[in-house]
């Protein structure tokens, strides 16, 4: 692995309409995007880490956490603007300085509940696998949401989403399923700029456990992590 690069890159806006400047906001007496920095500074492979951001006050608090920054423009900033913009923005702004890496980790700082190894877990993993792999990305067990037993709504009545048979619909026999939760995407570059997404033919999983399967877009999910990093931080002393 000596040779080859990687860059991790943190894609921050500074609005947020579910949870007002969530990046920023205290968890646990340090700011939610801090936890995410200071895990891509601890990997023993990330060669580079970035604040993809157009708010100041993020990139003070990315700086002083030691991650450097990349100022995003305003029209990549927007509610519907596509990370994967952002993405090739940082990756334009390396390139004119006549740098370049090899991989790219993707780390959303709205899902902090990462262990102390799964990058350097899930990096190798991947490593392991370049010959018949392009991206990994994390993925946690669906639990209640499964999908075969969700509902949909049609003209005021319950309907199943999926019809399946008879006796089907107990959770016990229905096939698992993964929602790809935002703690770790991975892909080699090239493979990223072609495709333009880390879904690819060649994705492959890092399974990650259940009390990971959160994100933050809201105040009811930051306050779900809030508990769940308390409990995680007691039980380690």
């Amino acid at each position: 692995m000596d040779d080859t690069k990687i860059l991790a890159v943190i894609p921050a806006r500074g609005g947020s309409k579910g949870l007002p400047k969530k990046n920023i906001k205290s968890l646990l007496e340090k700011p939610l995007i801090a936890w995410t920095i200071e895990q891509a500074k601890n990997s023993k492979h990330i060669d580079r880490v970035v604040v993809s951001t157009e708010d100041k006050e993020i990139a003070e608090i990315s700086k002083k956490y030691g991650a450097e920054v990349v100022e995003r423009p305003e029209e990549l900033a927007r509610d519907d603007s596509p990370t994967f913009d952002a993405i090739i923005q940082v990756l334009d702004y390396f390139q004119n300085k006549g740098e370049f890496f090899d991989i790219m980790v993707l780390l959303e700082p709205t899902s902090p509940l990462r262990k102390d190894n799964d990058l350097d877990n899930a990096i190798e993993l991947f490593i392991k696998n370049i010959d018949k792999a392009d991206s990994l990305v994390s993925v946690g067990e669906v639990q209640l949401e499964n999908p075969y037993i969700m509902k949909k709504i049609e003209e005021w009545y319950v309907k199943p989403i999926m019809k399946l048979g008879k006796n089907a619909y107990q959770r016990q026999k229905l096939p698992k399923v993964y929602f790809p939760y935002g703690a770790i995407y991975l892909s080699k570059i090239e493979e990223l700029k072609e495709h333009k997404t880390f879904y690819q033919e060649r994705t492959i999983p890092y399974f990650i456990e259940r009390w990971q399967n959160y994100e933050i877009d809201d105040i009811y999910d930051f306050i779900a992590i809030e508990s769940i990093l308390k409990y995680k931080l007691k039980e380690e002393k």
